[in-house]
């Protein structure tokens, strides 16, 4: 029982580690020329990679720092993508997507808004057992030609600090935008532990995305550690974009294409079965008619 309770704190210790900060990266670029350069450089990896969709995803892990970045293409219209990723209540319904966000809510005035938000464990949980988070809203940058929006939270749970979040967009034409999704956040000595303990039990087994190249039998080897949290939740939150732009206004759809496009590469994001995560979502949805305590 002493061992059990061990690990489930294990496991939501790293999720803390690993909110959805999709962050201010080293690569924010900064302007609409500089991200359709990196459209440039990473189009002819968008026609063949492992994803099956216009997609590139990097990650890298310093001292003290994890970063990740997802560059792809949607099939949605600049204006569109505008319109509703520089919405700070958007947001939230973006990261209510993902298995661990249990509430989010938007604070505060027009000119001074916080997204708090509430996590905790890949199951139904009342909100006592999660953890708050509260994400800074930056007034984004919207033009005809380029979307910047940022989030930041100074500090988190387990010496974790600096959270940073970036989305970048620029119409490509033919109704679609490419995107430039980051994240990044530094971590101490008690975040350190935790991971340690998340890798060496429970997520031992768990890979991310980057092929570090082939066992015996020819099939890819696949980064794990930190890199490869890291890489999961950064696809994650990709899809969690996707399916919201994809039904923006429809509950049930978005949940069942998020789940669903997760299914596709099951061997690094799955974790519950589809019936589980719909109902718990339902569940999540309504209680988010309940104000969240100060």
């Amino acid at each position: 029982m002493k061992r059990a309770t061990t690990l489930r704190r294990l496991a939501l210790w790293v999720w803390l580690l690993i909110l959805p900060v999709l962050a201010q990266a080293q690569a924010q670029l900064g302007s609409a020329a500089a991200l359709r350069a990196k459209y440039d450089a990473v189009q002819s990896q968008f026609d063949q990679n492992a994803f099956g969709r216009p997609l590139v995803l990097e990650s890298t892990e310093a001292a003290g720092q994890l970063s990740g970045d997802i560059f792809a293409v949607l099939n949605h219209p600049v204006d569109q993508v505008n319109s509703s990723l520089s919405q700070p209540v958007v947001w939230c319904d973006v990261l209510m997507l993902h298995l661990n966000t249990k509430y989010c809510v938007v604070r505060g005035t027009e000119s001074a808004r916080t997204l708090v938000v509430s996590v905790g464990r890949k199951f139904d949980q009342p909100l006592s057992e999660a953890q708050r988070v509260n994400f800074v809203w930056q007034p984004p940058t919207i033009t005809d030609d380029y979307l910047s929006v940022r989030l930041s939270a100074d500090k988190g749970p387990l010496s974790t600090r600096d959270y940073r979040i970036e989305l970048e967009a620029t119409p490509l034409g033919n109704g679609k935008t490419f995107i430039h999704l980051g994240y990044a956040y530094a971590y101490g000595v008690a975040a350190r532990i935790a991971m340690r303990g998340y890798l060496a039990t429970i997520g031992a087994d768990k890979v991310g995305f980057t092929a570090m190249g082939k066992d015996s039998a020819g099939q890819p080897e696949y980064v794990g550690g930190v890199r490869g949290v890291v890489e999961r939740n950064t696809m994650r939150y990709y899809l969690a974009i996707d399916a919201y732009m994809d039904a923006p206004k429809q509950l049930a759809p978005r949940l069942a294409a998020w789940f669903d496009s997760t299914e596709r590469y099951a061997r690094q994001l799955h974790e519950v079965e589809r019936d589980d995560y719909l109902a718990m979502k339902r569940n999540e949805y309504k209680r988010l008619a309940n104000p969240l305590p100060e």
